[in-house]
C-alpha cells in the first residue's frame, strides 16, 4: 500500500519542495491538505492534484486516510501538531524552526522517544553539496583545530512601508530570529556545540501595517542581531544577522583553523590549506556530492528504518537551546552558559 502524506500548511517552501518531492517518490501519495481556510486549501490542492482537503488540521491528523504528516505552518503550531500526530500514530516531518521555544522542543523530543513513529525536522539547506567532503577533511586534520568562525546573513533593506511578516512577530515565530536557527544548525555540523552565547539586537521598525484588518502591527523580533559564541572545542564564533542590509553578504560561513581554512559563500565551497596563498574552490567528487533529499530521507526512515541525519529531533532541540540562550542574553544583557538546565 502507498505511503499516504497529509500536508498541514502548504506555504511557499512546502509547495516548492515538499509536495513535489513526495510526489516524485514511487509508492508515495500526497492525499490531503489543510491550510488556514478552505479556499486556500483548495488553491493549494488543485495544482498538485491533491484529492482531499480538511477544514482543520485536527481532522487531517486524525484521518485514517493519512499515514504521515508534513507540517509547513508557522512555528506557533509546530508543537501542538507534532504532539497530536505522534499521539495519533502518525509519522511527522515539521518545517524548520522546530518550535517556539526550548520547552516546546523538549516536549516534542520526549513525545517522539515515547513513540515508534519517525519524527524529523526539515534541515538547514545550506551547502549540502560540499558537506561530506569538508567533514572528511576536518576529521583528517587538514584544517587543524578550529579557531574562528564568522557567519554573515545580511539581506533585505530599509522599507518601513512593507507590511509586517510573521517572522517579525514573536507570538508567531517564538524565540526564532530571522534565519538564526538554521545558520546555527549549519555551523554546529562542523564545529559542534557551544559552551556560551552573548547577543545584542535591535528592532529598527517597531510598527508596520498588517495585511489583515485587526491584526497586530507590532514588530518585536530584531531587525539586526549580533551573537558571540564559544564552542566546546575552543573555537569562537561571530554571527551577524540583518533584515535591513540591502546587498549585504548573505549565507556566508567562514571557518579558520590552525592549519587551514574553508568558507562557504555564493553557493560554493572554498578551501585554503597549509601553504596556500589564497582560497581555491573546493573540488567535490561526484559520489560525495550531497543534495536536498529531505522527502526521500523521511520516507526511507519510515519504510526502511534508516537513520535520520538531516535533521532529527535531538539536533533540533540543540539549535532551539541556542535560540533560547540568545533570547536570554538579549533580555538579561549578559553571557549565557550552555547547556541550559
Amino acid at each position: 500500500m502507498a505511503l499516504r502524506i497529509g500536508i498541514v500548511g502548504a506555504g511557499a517552501n512546502t509547495r516548492l519542495r515538499h509536495i513535489p518531492g513526495f510526489q516524485e517518490i514511487d509508492g508515495v501519495e500526497v492525499v490531503a491538505v489543510c491550510n488556514r481556510s478552505r479556499e486556500s486549501s483548495q488553491a493549494a490542492a488543485d495544482p498538485f492534484g491533491i484529492g482531499k482537503i480538511f477544514d482543520t488540521w485536527q481532522e487531517l491528523v486524525e484521518s485514517d486516510e493519512v499515514d504521515a504528516v508534513c507540517v509547513g505552518t508557522w512555528p506557533y503550531l509546530h508543537c501542538p501538531i507534532t504532539l497530536a500526530c505522534l499521539e495519533a500514530g502518525k509519522h511527522i516531518l515539521t518545517e524548520a524552526r522546530m518550535a517556539m521555544n526550548l520547552a516546546e522542543a523538549r516536549q516534542m523530543l520526549e513525545a517522539s522517544r515515547n513513540s515508534d513513529k519517525v519524527a524529523m525536522v526539515v534541515p538547514a539547506p545550506f551547502y549540502l553539496r560540499e558537506e561530506q567532503t569538508l567533514l572528511e577533511m576536518l576529521a583528517a586534520g587538514e584544517f587543524g583545530e578550529l579557531l574562528e568562525i564568522q557567519v554573515a546573513a545580511l539581506s533585505g533593506g530599509w522599507d518601513p512601508e512593507t507590511p509586517i511578516h510573521w517572522r517579525q512577530q514573536r507570538a508567531l515565530s517564538g524565540n526564532n530570529i530571522m534565519t538564526m536557527g538554521i545558520f546555527n544548525e549549519t555551523v554546529r555540523r562542523y564545529a559542534g556545540h557551544e559552551k556560551s552565547v552573548m547577543a545584542q539586537g535591535k528592532v529598527f521598525i517597531g510598527e508596520r501595517t498588517h495585511p489583515d484588518p485587526g491584526g497586530s502591527n507590532k514588530a518585536d523580533v530584531p531587525d539586526s542581531l549580533g551573537i558571540l559564541t564559544e564552542h566546546e572545542n575552543g573555537a569562537v564564533g561571530v554571527y551577524h544577522f540583518s533584515s535591513v542590509a540591502r546587498l549585504g553578504r548573505n549565507a556566508t560561513f567562514e571557518f579558520y583553523g590552525t592549519k587551514g581554512s574553508f568558507k562557504l559563500e555564493a553557493g560554493r565551497g572554498f578551501v585554503a590549506l597549509d601553504g596556500d596563498k589564497a582560497f581555491r574552490e573546493l573540488e567535490v567528487a561526484p559520489e560525495k556530492q550531497g543534495s536536498w533529499r529531505v522527502e526521500q530521507e523521511f520516507v526511507d526512515a519510515i519504510r526502511e528504518d534508516a537513520p535520520v541525519t538531516h535533521t532529527n529531533f535531538e539536533d533540533g532541540v540543540k539549535y532551539m537551546e541556542f535560540t533560547e540562550a540568545v533570547q536570554l542574553s538579549l533580555s538579561e544583557g549578559r553571557r549565557i552558559d550552555l547547556p541550559l538546565s
